[in-house]
């Protein structure tokens, strides 16, 4: 019963993940004029695409390979390169979305990092990097002593779910900051809910939809990857598959 449920939320996770995607694709492409690479604010819009698609869907998905009851039996080292690998995409992307906003308002002459949003997303990228260094340090290369590991572990388990939250905040915060901005003409100003602060506000609320299954899912004692030795209801399936 438990792996049913876990098929199940792993399809509502894939498109919650996909939609939050190509709604924030279709926002910019259709109310914000497109996309570019030449500091105007069209290479503006590449932020919140990447954004989405690397700080929440690539970087929730990474943290459920352990989730999956493949990952449960035979050499753990191969997930834990899919595990690095996928939180690196999920970075690099970042890394570009963060690229398109600073080369954006410094071609347009714009401060950066005043806002509340802009610090929250810069701290979470910080803390991002710091996880994804000492992920690798640690559990990936083979010089760090069980003793460490078991000792960081929890620390990086913590981290790892409130680098999602605050990709979550981050994200809904530079939704509301970008239709404030874009929607203070008198003519259709934010307050009176034009259908694209209607689309854009949906797009923030499959955002947090999909954040808060990842963390259940992640939370969900009967869905963790069980210590060695201890047999689970999802177990004997996986051995009799062999």
């Amino acid at each position: 019963m438990a792996s049913g449920w876990f098929y199940l939320s792993c399809l509502a996770l894939g498109s919650l993940g996909s939609m939050c995607v190509l709604f924030t694709t279709y926002w910019m492409q259709y109310w914000r004029g497109g996309f570019a690479w030449n500091g105007s604010i069209h290479m503006f819009n590449w932020h919140p695409v990447l954004m989405v698609a690397g700080m929440v869907v690539l970087y929730g998905a990474a943290s459920l390979v352990y989730r999956l009851p493949q990952s449960w039996v035979g050499p753990k080292l191969p997930w834990k390169f899919l595990h690095a690998a996928l939180h690196l995409m999920a970075f690099i992307l970042t890394v570009v979305g963060l690229v398109a906003v600073f080369n954006f308002h410094n071609s347009q002459k714009i401060a950066n990092l005043y806002s509340l949003h802009s610090w929250l997303g810069i701290t979470t990228v910080f803390l991002f990097a710091s996880q994804w260094f000492l992920g690798f340090t640690v559990f990936l290369l083979p010089w760090a002593s069980l003793w460490l590991r078991s000792l960081l572990k929890p620390i990086h388990v913590f981290f790892g779910a409130s680098i999602l939250s605050l990709s979550l905040a981050s994200v809904i915060s530079g939704i509301n900051e970008k239709l404030f901005f874009s929607l203070k003409n008198a003519t259709k100003p934010y307050s009176s809910l034009p259908s694209e602060a209607v689309f854009a506000n949906i797009t923030g609320m499959l955002v947090v939809a999909f954040g808060l299954l990842v963390l259940y899912i992640l939370l969900a004692s009967s869905w963790k990857r069980p210590e060695p030795g201890v047999l689970t209801d999802r177990q004997p399936l996986l051995h009799n598959g062999e």
